[in-house]
């Protein structure tokens, strides 16, 4: 198993406090453990890794936070940087970066791979890169979203998110008016091409 992998990797670098297989676990995990360094997925189960480090960056300022994925947009890169992220990898990346990217964190430096920016300077790198548009959506909007896209019922949802079906239901309606969508087929391609969701299949 790739988490596995990484675990084996890290220990003779670190202390593994733990590991989580969705970004709702991965909030919860950190919150009780307050790690220096929470290494997260863009794309993670339940609540992606975006998400997830918007609701740690409030809850623990002190946390470094490093994307590692298999997304290479440019855009993703800058985004997550723009959040607070300290380090973007891909898993493609050789291990010995990884070490490399915690360094960097914990030393208050930016780390994004030459993958992605073709060795560009990072301040130059960053200027150019599309900025992303004004959210459209809130928190909880887009939480809701993701899991619905991921084919959750509303009522495993509202369990879920510890609210009603009836409020799932509202914020289903309001998120397809702000969006212009018309149905839930349009709402899960809204999801997977804005990297809520992996593509099915």
């Amino acid at each position: 198993m790739l988490l596995d992998a990484f675990v084996s990797l890290l220990e003779p670098h670190c202390e593994i406090v733990g590991t989580a297989v969705n970004g709702r676990r991965l909030v919860e995990l950190a919150l009780e453990t307050n790690p220096e360094i929470i290494i997260l997925d863009i794309s993670m189960p339940e609540l992606n890794g975006m998400g997830a480090c918007a609701q740690l960056r409030l809850k623990l300022p002190d946390a470094r936070f490093i994307f590692l994925t298999v997304n290479e947009d440019p855009d993703i890169a800058a985004e997550a940087i723009g959040m607070g992220a300290s380090a973007y990898l891909l898993k493609s990346s050789a291990s010995a970066e990884l070490i490399l990217a915690i360094e960097c964190a914990l030393a208050g430096r930016i780390y994004i791979t030459p993958l992605i920016t073709k060795d560009e300077p990072l301040n130059v790198f960053l200027h150019n890169v599309a900025k992303p548009g004004s959210e459209k959506l809130t928190a909880r909007q887009r939480e809701v979203l993701q899991l619905l896209a991921e084919g959750k019922a509303m009522k495993e949802v509202a369990n879920i998110l510890n609210i009603t079906p009836r409020t799932i239901a509202f914020h289903k309606y309001t998120i397809m008016t702000r969006l212009g969508l018309s149905n839930s087929a349009e709402l899960v391609q809204y999801a997977v091409e804005h990297r809520l969701v992996k593509p099915r299949g």
